[in-house]
């Protein structure tokens, strides 16, 4: 039996990031993660102080990332970790610890710039928040898309506003709408990220909220899992009220996935799934282990099993 090739070009049931990827270049592209020092205003005491209840950087900070190196040193690091798995390879530059758009224009230039003069990075990937974000970074970013690959991936992590509170993020889900709208329409690639399970979303509000995204103009989606980890404020509360945390089963996410993938804007990419806690660092959920190539066999074994795909169930 012929494999059924859906919109977006491939048989696998969902519109994945890395097959765009492959399409796009001609060379293996790996992310190299920087840590250039930048904080958050609900950590600066400028919107809150703490940052968010659940984040605690270094559970996903590679080892070469520091803010004591120069961003030069953070990549090449990186590329000699790399290059012993992948021969030949580009690199994009990924801003990845906390708010990497929250300083002075000159800083943010500064930065930016170093990473692109390096050999073997042909581009960004900038995570932040929608609330540190100005017209005068975005117009730096769109004339840097004139010649690189350039990416912003905003955390916006709730549609639900009581949730976002909850979690001290310290800006609202109408602000994260108003500055995806406003990068839009500038060759700057938009990513969005949701995380499952906060207090005050239910299983069907999350579904909505990735719904609600999807419908924006967002070039990629990355989801994953409420984790609790050590040395976090939310550790602390949920040591003290568990029953206020929607935490996943490894099976129930699985189903929950499906749900959401056949519910969402088909033209979306999906980038991730479940997010990876380095041993140590995890109380709750806990998984056994799974890796994200095994969630993704998983993945696409269950939505074979329940026949059907990205979009299948998607209204306009």
């Amino acid at each position: 039996m012929t494999d059924i090739i859906y919109p977006w070009g491939h048989s696998r049931r969902y519109n994945d990031f890395p097959s765009y990827f492959k399409s796009r270049f001609t060379e293996r592209i790996q992310k190299v993660s920087i840590d250039a020092g930048f904080t958050c205003p609900n950590r600066d005491g400028s919107k809150g102080v703490g940052g968010c209840t659940y984040c605690n950087n270094n559970s996903f900070n590679p080892d070469y990332c520091s803010p004591k190196k120069t961003i030069s040193q953070q990549i090449n690091e990186g590329v000699d970790f790399f290059k012993a798995k992948y021969k030949s390879q580009k690199y994009l530059a990924y801003f990845q610890a906390y708010s990497n758009t929250y300083g002075s224009i000159d800083l943010i230039k500064r930065l930016y710039e170093e990473a692109l003069s390096h050999e073997k990075v042909i581009g960004l990937v900038i995570g932040t928040r929608p609330d540190c974000v100005s017209n005068e970074v975005l117009d730096y970013l769109e004339s840097l898309a004139k010649d690189h690959y350039i990416g912003v991936e905003y955390g916006v992590e709730s549609a639900n506003d009581e949730a976002l509170k909850a979690i001290n993020r310290g800006h609202t889900y109408a602000e994260a709408e108003a500055t995806i709208l406003n990068t839009a329409g500038r060759g700057i690639h938009i990513g969005a990220h949701l995380v499952n399970g906060l207090p005050f979303d239910s299983k069907e509000d999350m579904i909505a909220h990735a719904i609600r995204v999807s419908k924006l103009p967002v070039e990629t989606l990355k989801l994953h899992q409420l984790q609790v980890l050590n040395h976090t404020r939310m550790a602390k509360e949920y040591e003290k009220e568990p029953d206020k945390f929607y935490l996943f089963e490894y099976e129930e996410y699985l189903e929950f996935i499906v749900d959401v993938i056949e519910r969402i804007n088909p033209d979306i990419m999906l980038e991730r799934f479940l997010n990876q806690a380095p041993p140590g660092w995890l109380i709750a959920p806990k998984w056994g282990g799974v890796k994200n190539f095994e969630f993704i066999n998983q993945l696409d074994k269950k939505l074979k099993e329940r026949e059907t795909w990205q979009g299948r169930l998607f209204e306009k």
